[in-house]
């Protein structure tokens, strides 16, 4: 199997998503790569524990992508082994009335995880320069002191809010959340494939909405977006990588190696040490609880 090398896939320039092939060959067979993720999860799982008891960084992993481009059965199958004490999963849809009463950064500021702990963004803080970019009258409905009306709605406006982002990360990014953003880079034909596949199979239709469709219409605009805030937005204390998305098996296991090979690189994650006092006493620690 080829070896895989984060740098190959994290943002370090100017992309062009057309540009970017949206499939990878890891020359290796599809049991081959399920194993591969197996051992890498159980590797991550066990670092994860480590950093629990560690306790100094979160993890924030985001996940980004059109419909069907494979975000949820990501989760399951990468982070499947780590303890469920130590990863919280976070799926962001159509804000409520009570997150619109504040800035649209807010609710994803009170998921962001805990020292020690995974927090995962199925959707994340992007969707407001993705989907209301493409949907501008959203913006409305937030009821912005200077937006009364779409012509406030231009690209000084972005421009403000991606900077917004910007420094929303760089903040917690400073205070020891490490931070993953996977844009899962998926072809318009298999994104085609994968609808037609929740229409046919029954144990598959209430994944689909007509709304999928409509949103189609509009790869366009959408690959325009991400692409403009993959380039706006990726730094090194934040970096966006881009992960070819028509093969799941593959697509997970690049995020999955990524994920680990990026933390094993933090030399100072270990267990804690005993106190000293306890680490001489626990001969007599355990033998009080034999003579119970």
């Amino acid at each position: 199997m080829k070896t895989i090398d984060p740098n190959t896939f994290k943002v370090t320039q100017k992309v062009e998503l057309k540009d970017i092939s949206t499939t990878y060959n890891l020359d290796a067979k599809r049991k081959e790569i399920e194993l591969e993720l197996e051992k890498t999860r159980i590797k991550l799982a066990k670092l994860q524990d480590t950093m629990y008891a560690h306790g100094k960084y979160a993890v924030l992993v985001c996940l980004q992508g059109m419909d069907t481009a494979g975000k949820d059965s990501l989760i399951r199958e990468v982070f499947k082994d780590l303890n469920a004490r130590g990863v919280v999963v976070h799926s962001f849809k159509v804000p409520t009335s009570l997150e619109l009463k504040h800035d649209y950064l807010w609710r994803h500021y009170i998921a962001l995880p805990a020292r020690g702990k995974f927090g995962i963004f199925n959707r994340t803080h992007y969707e407001n320069v993705l989907v209301t970019r493409v949907h501008p009258e959203y913006i409305l409905g937030e009821n912005l002191p200077d937006v009364h009306s779409l012509h406030h709605v231009n690209e000084a406006f972005w421009d403000k809010r991606f900077e917004q982002i910007n420094n929303f990360e760089k903040h917690i990014a400073e205070n020891g959340t490490i931070i993953f953003k996977f844009y899962l880079h998926l072809s318009k034909e298999e994104q085609k494939n994968r609808l037609l596949r929740r229409l046919e199979k029954k144990n598959k239709n209430w994944k689909f909405s007509p709304d999928d469709l409509k949103e189609r219409l509009r790869w366009d605009e959408y690959q325009a977006c991400y692409e403009d805030a993959i380039n706006r937005t990726s730094r090194p204390h934040a970096p966006w990588y881009t992960i070819p998305a028509d093969q799941k098996p593959t697509a997970r296991l690049l995020v999955a190696n990524i994920i680990y090979s990026t933390l094993k690189q933090y030399d100072d994650i270990k267990e804690p040490e005993l106190d000293d006092d306890i680490k001489a006493n626990l001969e007599r620690y355990k033998e009080q609880l034999e003579k119970e």
